[in-house]
């Protein structure tokens, strides 16, 4: 049986104020479960949860990966920048032209995202987060393909998206050049099995797929640790 993407975690220096940033943003409640187990949920079973974890590292470079939120009109666009802002965000530079379209931000920890402009056909019937877009390779994009069993939308010079055959947020990868690495992601996937599931099976299946394990210990016995084909950190939690 196939895992699924259950969350996009993201580590913090503060992991509850990091996450009542994004539910104030998103508009997403809190996950009943453990204090140390701090998340929030999407409004619908289309989407994944955000899960904030301790940080190990203090953040350097810009992130491999970020969230392309979505707007309705150009008046939702500014009350989403606003409640950004209000909520502790702030506005940076990345390189992005003045005429383009989208307002580029960073949460309190530095993380990048995206407001993207009304209109990004794209991006139309995503939900709020319309996109995690990735530095990656075309190889990177078929791997997660072939791994979530999710099919590809976009495959077009080397750059690539999948989507849910259940709809909602796109991941997409850019194509090369791909930045080098440097250090740990602070924002990777973590994968979960169903009820019942060979979870040692599954990791053999994601092996011959490109993956590879991230450390000879096998993980916190929750979760293994695993590196897809580049070198991104994502987890195999056991199957619940």
């Amino acid at each position: 049986m196939t895992s699924q993407l259950f969350a996009i975690c993201i580590d913090a220096t503060r992991p509850s104020h990091l996450a009542r940033f994004w539910s104030e943003v998103l508009g997403w409640e809190p996950a009943d479960g453990p204090d140390d187990d701090i998340a929030i949920l999407p409004p619908d079973a289309t989407g994944f949860r955000l899960r904030f974890l301790p940080g190990r590292e203090p953040k350097a470079g810009r992130n491999r990966a970020h969230f392309d939120l979505t707007s309705t009109s150009p008046q939702d666009q500014r009350k989403t920048v606003a409640r950004a802002l209000e909520a502790g965000g702030k506005h940076i530079d990345v390189g992005q032209l003045p005429e383009e379209g989208h307002v580029v931000l960073a949460d309190p920890d530095g993380n990048e995202f995206c407001v993207i402009e009304a209109g990004n056909a794209f991006l139309a019937d995503t939900g709020p987060i319309g996109a995690l877009a990735c530095d990656g390779t075309q190889e990177v994009g078929y791997f997660w393909s072939r791994a979530l069993r999710w099919p590809l939308v976009w495959d077009q010079d080397q750059e690539t998206a999948i989507q849910s055959p259940h709809g909602g947020t796109k991941i997409t990868w850019g194509g090369p050049p791909v930045a080098p690495k440097t250090g740990r992601n602070r924002l990777y996937f973590e994968l979960a099995l169903p009820a019942g599931a060979d979870r040692e099976a599954e990791l053999d299946r994601l092996i011959s797929l490109g993956a590879a394990r991230a450390d000879s210990g096998g993980g916190d016995g929750d979760r293994v640790l695993m590196l897809d084909p580049d070198g991104n950190e994502f987890s195999v939690r056991n199957p619940r």
